[in-house]
């Protein structure tokens, strides 16, 4: 598995180049701008659309750029959506790293950890819009992917530090599997707003009042601390 020697960012760059992308030499500013641009109305076409329903004429009006621009940096709509998708991994992993879990005492950080997550769902809900649609094209996109293993990793390697010092600290139980309390960790907090329209309707309450997220997010808390804590 791939070691992060410095930022998760330059790691996900270091895996584009290996999977054979070339790097743009010629008028790098302009070009990075436009790639920006490019990727951030693919974004947003991806989300709301999906990749079948998203448009590659409408992603190059909104990044002011044209379809030719955008098959000569990225190859085919499906490489676009690829790199979307490996972009959307590395912010959340970028965002997670800033929170310097290691500077708290471990229960706090577990804390912080699942509000985070929550939080982050919700400002980011074409995030889980993302997921959800490569996970209906049963994830072929990322198959290749030389980014999101590096992704993975680095979570995980977090998880796991987390749980080694809290269990030396005794706080935490011995033995928490970390890819399983990363799972619970995101589903906890995935499944109550990816159906919250569904679950609105089902137990005839509003999911996103102010009063029900405070709720919930007070009950993704303690269920994750009484699983790890002791």
């Amino acid at each position: 598995m791939p070691k992060v020697s410095n930022t998760t960012r330059q790691a996900a760059a270091q895996g584009r180049k290996a999977s054979g992308r070339k790097p743009v030499v010629t008028h790098a500013r302009d070009a990075e701008a436009t790639q920006r641009r490019i990727l951030q109305a693919a974004r947003q076409e991806f989300a709301m659309n999906g990749l079948a329903g998203a448009r590659v004429d409408i992603i190059a009006e909104k990044a002011e750029a044209n379809k030719r621009m955008i098959y000569h940096y990225f190859g085919s709509k499906e490489a676009l959506f690829e790199r979307v998708l490996e972009d959307a991994y590395t912010d959340i992993c970028v965002a997670e790293q800033s929170l310097r879990l290691n500077h708290l005492d471990p229960k706090t950080a577990l804390e912080t950890l699942v509000r985070f997550t929550w939080q982050y769902y919700l400002d980011n809900p074409d995030f889980l819009t993302l997921v959800n649609n490569e996970n209906l094209q049963k994830a072929v996109h990322l198959h290749g992917s030389e980014v999101l293993p590096v992704i993975s990793r680095n979570r995980l390697d977090m998880m796991e530090t987390l749980l080694a010092r809290g269990e030396k600290a005794g706080v935490f139980r011995p033995g928490i599997d970390a890819m399983q309390l990363n799972i619970t960790i995101a589903a906890i907090g995935y499944y109550y707003i990816t159906n919250r329209f569904t679950g609105s309707i089902i137990f005839e309450c509003d999911f996103m009042e102010p009063e029900m997220l405070r709720r919930r997010l007070e009950f993704n808390i303690e269920t994750v601390v009484r699983t790890v804590c002791k």
